[in-house]
């Protein structure tokens, strides 16, 4: 654990200062907790928990080239030997690993802990950092029901330390463009929601190829997935969700395929099944998940259409807001094409958007908005794309979290657990109502106090 002498650095005196503060004053505290330490010329001390593809990636190799110069990787843990020797010379660095969590925090004292593990799990590696004394970065979904979400709410009040949750979307361009519009009242108030995802049957069916196929691990799509998008509904609409309405099945995968096998690999149907993929087409893949199962069991290629995939491939869930804005959304996992459609209805117009996503490997230059005055005329409003992940999402999103951690937020896109709280909580109340066939009200899962309007105010 670490000594006395940081409960009363400066760092800790604004973390324990910023729990009375609100908007982006309090955000922005948040991030400079992630770079105070004694020396100020120190790079930040970072450990990563959870060696899977994100970890490796996004969270491990990406970090390392482009912040180099800000941050130093003191530890990496995971429950698979073989990722954990993968992954160290893949993100290349020379730090030690750990299937131990708790002996990586006492013998590399982290400033920050990374957390990409299985999400069902976030919850035991933030608390954990919490209380030993660093910040975390979460990957999304923060975690998987109200319970370990009030865990987590209530550690950090009690140790004073912060959590920030990377919400990647916020920093896209034209999501930016969106929460801009809608800031400057250009279509009145808003009154409702059309919000439209679809999943196609490439990046939809990997879900149910993953440990994501089921409930206990992913807290299903509409908690992992979605969680992506009930934070933009709060984001944009500057309000709490008060009470949430769902309906879901499993109409196409698991259950419902016409054959099935443990994997794709072995399986003997691979010639006539539309969803037959060959992981060892990718290497990356080959050594971070095959050369590694034989560790855990886990095959990375399992069968969409396993028997005992539990969660749900469509969606549809109605939100109320504390000021009244109702939000129709919906989730499709086997759609032939990958994107969303949005409009946002407001009293003096309406702004809509058709999002079709690109892969990697595609040109986009611009993504457009369509804004219509009542009684006047439409504006087609070009926003350039984005590049990088997430349409340029990822980018800004680790520039903010490594490169400058003190920048100036005027569109309130750092997201911390209050954020992470919300926007699950939206999923995992959708996901009761499905189960129960009743209402849920937000207020009932944990102990926020909800807000009519203002949440960034």
């Amino acid at each position: 654990m670490k000594s006395n002498q940081s409960d009363t650095s400066r760092r800790s005196f604004l973390l324990k200062s910023s729990t009375f503060l609100t908007g982006s004053i309090f955000l922005n505290s948040i991030a400079e907790a992630l770079v105070m330490h004694d020396n100020p010329d120190e790079k930040m001390r970072i450990a990563l928990v959870g060696l899977g593809v994100r970890g490796v990636n996004m969270f491990g190799r990406q970090v390392k080239q482009d912040y180099d110069d800000k941050i130093e990787f003191v530890g990496f843990c995971d429950i698979n030997p073989g990722r954990l020797e993968f992954g160290k010379k893949y993100i290349g660095v020379n730090c030690p690993t750990f299937a131990d969590f708790d002996k990586m925090l006492v013998e590399t004292k982290p400033d920050v802990v990374i957390v990409t593990t299985v999400d069902n799990t976030h919850h035991t590696f933030i608390v954990k950092a919490l209380e030993f004394g660093a910040n975390v970065i979460t990957e999304k979904p923060m975690t998987t029901d109200e319970d370990k979400c009030q865990q987590i709410l209530d550690a950090e009040r009690r140790t004073g330390n912060k959590v920030i949750v990377t919400f990647n979307y916020r920093y896209s361009p034209h999501r930016q463009r969106i929460y801009e519009i809608l800031r400057n009242g250009e279509i009145g108030d808003v009154t409702s929601v059309d919000f439209h995802w679809y999943l196609d049957t490439s990046h939809g069916a990997d879900y149910f190829r993953r440990w994501h196929g089921f409930k206990e691990k992913g807290g299903t799509l509409l908690v992992h997935k979605s969680t992506h998008h009930f934070d933009l509904l709060n984001w944009w609409l500057d309000s709490d969700p008060e009470e949430v309405f769902a309906y879901g099945d499993q109409e196409f995968y698991g259950k419902n395929g016409p054959f099935r096998h443990t994997n794709c690999r072995p399986c003997t149907h691979k010639d006539k099944c539309d969803f037959y993929w060959d992981i060892t087409k990718s290497q990356h893949m080959v050594d971070l998940y095959v050369n590694n199962e034989h560790h855990d069991g886990y095959l990375r290629d399992g069968c969409v259409f396993r028997e005992d995939l539990d969660i749900y491939d469509k969606m549809a869930v109605q939100i109320r807001y504390m000021n009244g804005i109702q939000v129709s959304y919906s989730l499709t996992s086997y759609s032939p094409y990958e994107g969303y459609r949005i409009a946002f209805n407001g009293t003096k117009g309406r702004v809509e958007a058709w999002i079709k996503e690109t892969q990697p490997w595609e040109e986009k230059e611009v993504d457009e908005l369509r804004l219509t005055k009542n009684f006047g005329e439409t504006e087609i409003i070009s926003i350039p794309h984005g590049k990088g992940g997430h349409g340029g999402g990822d980018i800004r999103l680790k520039d903010k979290l490594f490169k400058d951690p003190t920048m100036a937020d005027p569109y309130r896109q750092s997201a911390g657990t209050r954020d992470g709280a919300l926007s699950i909580l939206v999923g995992i109340a959708a996901r009761n109502s499905i189960e129960t066939n009743m209402p849920v009200k937000i207020a009932d899962l944990t102990d926020i106090v909800l807000k009519k309007s203002g949440r960034g105010a």
